[in-house]
């Protein structure tokens, strides 16, 4: 039995050292009310709803609390007291990486690249997983950019394979392709690249920078005269891709100069069907005309330029309406609730928005740093504007509801008057009745009413007293309603000026673009118009030549 105990206590013993030695993972992310909380604002945080995520964390005693609120301090502008909390994480336990890579972006809105290397080298160490390779890549950028190619190649040779090494190598390829006569560098960091990407975790990114990498690298071969390598890089371009009609119209081209003039006109044929926005589409309709008259077919030359001639035309026209829509009803409703308006239904039956022309513009647009701003001020503003437009409203409700209840307390002091004056008048006539009483039964029941109404009139007396503080402070509530009612109302028309500025520098941004795009179309069709000449010119000769009028 002895034994039994022993063998007892050492088993629990076991027990306990085992779990003391266990790490509390509770301790670091707090109990289940606080990772609901942290869940919360990192899901408004992604919904693009910082002011949210502030409420989440507000006592939020988590690391990952903290760190959520730090960005979105970044994201409001308070960049100051995010700066605070990083520096408090870098000292902590579990996100000291991330916190120095959000540093390191806080130092570079700032204009301090000491900083920005110091950090990104911290995260490099501490991080793991895509904030690593996120330091990592920019740390390749600065050494790139500071002409240390080779240096940037060693920080990306350390680099797990996946997004940033791939967009890393595809950056240093591009250098490579400035620098070197010979393609082999570039060609060789494109193909890396290449590798680099199939190892992206996010599928959708990944064949979108694949296309983007397969159209430089084919492009390239091109470029020095390797048309059988441009082939085989550029047949390779998904067609359901951004890059697919610049990709169509760069195979074409190399078909073209490796004499293969029937499957040129064929890639060519396919890039005409997408919006002439997208890069290459307008050199598709040129070209097809071009591969008609160098296989000699001078007839369908003719029609294709002037076919590309009407779609030029077309174009431009669509640009004019595109301005004076930007001028009547703003680039943000022109441009982008428009396109995705009008892209809904189809986006459902069909996941080829890329044919739409309105879409084409957008992205396109996009393409520029000012506009992506620019749009994305708009769109916070709009969305800050609903969020007060909402506790405006919210307060009116509250507001109402406020004097409602005022109007009530006034009632129920109006009825309590009344129900004073009934009980004096019946305690009168009980006194009245006690002096008439001759039994002493009579009395002694007329002493306990006399004591019931006493009571009711001690009770009522009470209830008078709480509906005055009540009406006190249904009063003060209602004082600071209307306060906070007007605060709202003011912060709401501020944003709403700070709206139409932003408002203003999108459409003018809008409208430069719109109008470089309508000079893109007028040189295309200066072209067109010089091939129809030349054609014609050479028919007369031809014509001249056989002796016919």
């Amino acid at each position: 039995m002895m034994a039994l105990r022993l063998r007892l206590v050492a088993c629990i013993g076991s027990m306990v050292l085992a779990l003391a030695g266990m790490p509390v993972h509770a301790n670091a992310e707090g109990d289940a009310g606080s990772q609901l909380l942290g869940g919360l604002a990192k899901f408004a945080l992604d919904s693009g709803d910082p002011a949210a995520a502030l409420r989440y964390t507000r006592n939020l005693p988590t690391e990952a609390g903290q760190l959520a609120r730090a960005r979105a301090m970044m994201a409001t502008g308070s960049g100051n007291v995010a700066r605070e909390l990083l520096e408090q994480l870098l000292t902590g336990q579990y996100y000291r990486g991330q916190a120095a890579l959000l540093l390191a972006e806080l130092a570079d809105s700032r204009g301090e690249p000491e900083n920005v290397r110091k950090y990104l080298e911290t995260a490099a160490k501490l991080a793991n997983g895509d904030a690593r390779q996120q330091a990592l890549y920019r740390l390749a950028e600065i050494h790139r950019e500071a002409g240390e190619t080779d240096r940037a190649g060693q920080v990306l040779a350390s680099m797990e394979p996946g997004y940033w090494s791939a967009l890393g190598y595809m950056n240093i390829a591009a250098d490579y392709g400035k620098r070197d006569l010979n393609p082999s560098r570039a060609l060789v960091a494109l193909r890396v690249a290449l590798a680099m990407s199939e190892k992206d975790s996010d599928s959708r990114r990944s064949d979108e920078l694949k296309s983007r990498l397969l159209i430089r690298a084919g492009h390239l071969a091109h470029k020095h005269e390797d048309h059988d390598k441009a082939i085989s890089f550029l047949e390779k371009v998904p067609l359901e891709s951004y890059s697919t009609p610049q990709g169509l119209y760069l195979h074409g081209l190399a078909l073209s100069a490796s004499g293969n003039h029937r499957a040129a006109m064929q890639s060519w044929h396919r890039a005409k069907k997408y919006p002439l926005a997208y890069p290459g589409v307008a050199n598709a309709w040129l070209g097809t005309g071009r591969g008609y008259d160098l296989s000699g077919y001078l007839g369908q030359a003719g029609e294709a330029y002037l076919a590309a001639n009407a779609s030029f035309e077309s174009e431009r026209v669509t640009l004019r309406k595109l301005a004076d829509q930007i001028r009547s009803k703003g680039a943000y409703q022109a441009l982008v609730r428009d396109a995705r308006d009008s892209n809904a239904e189809w986006f459902l039956a069909d996941s080829r928005t890329l044919t739409q022309p309105r879409t084409a513009y957008l992205l396109r647009f996009m393409e520029q740093p000012d506009a992506q701003n620019a749009v994305k001020r708009v769109a916070e503003l709009e969305q800050i504007d609903q969020q007060f437009a909402q506790r405006e409203d919210s307060l009116e409700v509250f507001r109402r509801a406020i004097r409602e209840r005022l109007e009530s307390a006034k009632t129920s002091a109006a009825a309590g008057n009344h129900f004073n004056e009934e009980i004096e008048a019946l305690s009168g006539r009980i006194n009245t009745l006690n002096e008439r009483a001759t039994s002493v039964a009579r009395q002694e029941a007329l002493r306990g009413a006399a004591l019931t109404l006493a009571d009711l009139k001690m009770s009522l007396g009470k209830l008078e007293r709480r509906l005055a503080a009540r009406g006190q402070y249904l009063n003060e509530l209602l004082t600071r309603t209307s306060e906070a009612l007007e605060r709202v109302r003011g912060i709401r028309s501020r944003a709403l000026r700070l709206r139409n500025d932003a408002e203003k520098t999108l459409d003018e941004i809008a409208l430069a673009y719109v109008e470089e795009q309508d000079h893109r179309m007028a040189f295309a069709l200066d072209r067109t118009e010089q091939q129809i000449a030349h054609l014609y010119e050479y028919l007369a000769l031809q014509n001249i030549e056989r002796g016919e009028p």
